[in-house]
């Protein structure tokens, strides 16, 4: 049975590709901050193969946690990193914003994910394993406002193509989802209606599709992997 570690999995995109994945047998082992609402998204899945574990994936200690619980399950097949720290709203021109709040983002968007990495690659290895870390068009795109986040997310899109050259037994891919109908993308335009924006769930067919056909390294965006239906 496959085993994957999924990051911010209690709201959003996170939570809809812990169903998928659910749905398809795997073992999980899912994290987020806000406790009630991780164990208000685990109860909705299979029993006995999903272990819940509340914290900040910025904390040393919760990220052994997690890579303990996956080693206990037997190995770890996937890693997504999707926990994301979007920063102060309304976002802020880079000329006013918090170093403090800008380094927080940091510490969530890259070095995290990185830790979680490096905790985790023996097992990762063991398994010929996939690395998935959630992206953003923020990272490509000069948007005004999104110089904190946009930023964040390029040192993790580069990150991950050097990972894919010095791991290459490893898939690990930088996946742009596109824009959510996500409490995030809500913070990021206080007041305004984004009910245009598409559901999380709509956008997991692009990501099954990176994990069941597993190309190369590199970087992916959903409307570039179409998929005409959620196949479980």
């Amino acid at each position: 049975m496959p085993v994957a570690i999924v990051t911010g999995a209690s709201r959003g995109f996170g939570r809809a590709v812990a169903h998928v994945l659910a749905d398809r047998g795997w073992s999980l082992v899912l994290d987020a901050r806000g406790e009630r609402a991780l164990r208000e998204a685990a109860a909705a899945l299979p029993a006995g193969r999903v272990h819940a574990i509340a914290g900040d994936v910025a904390d040393r200690d919760h990220r052994a946690a997690l890579v303990s619980a996956a080693e206990r399950l037997g190995g770890l097949d996937l890693l997504i990193n999707n926990a994301s720290e979007l920063g102060p709203s309304p976002l802020p021109e880079l000329a006013r914003y918090p170093v403090e709040e800008l380094a927080q983002v940091y510490a969530t968007n890259v070095l995290a994910p990185l830790a979680l990495i490096r905790s985790a690659l023996l097992l990762l290895v063991a398994r010929a394993g996939t690395i998935v870390n959630v992206s953003s068009d923020a990272g490509v795109e000069a948007y005004a406002g999104w110089g904190g986040y946009g930023s964040s997310k390029a040192a993790l899109d580069h990150l991950s193509k050097v990972l894919a050259v010095e791991q290459p037994m490893l898939r690990v891919y930088a996946f742009d989802p596109g824009d959510m109908r996500t409490e995030m993308h809500q913070r990021a335009f206080p007041g305004e209606d984004i009910s245009d924006r598409p559901q999380p769930e709509t956008v997991v067919p692009a990501l099954l599709r990176l994990l069941d056909e597993r190309p190369a390294s590199g970087r992916y965006r959903a409307v570039e992997l179409p998929a005409p239906e959620l196949v479980r």
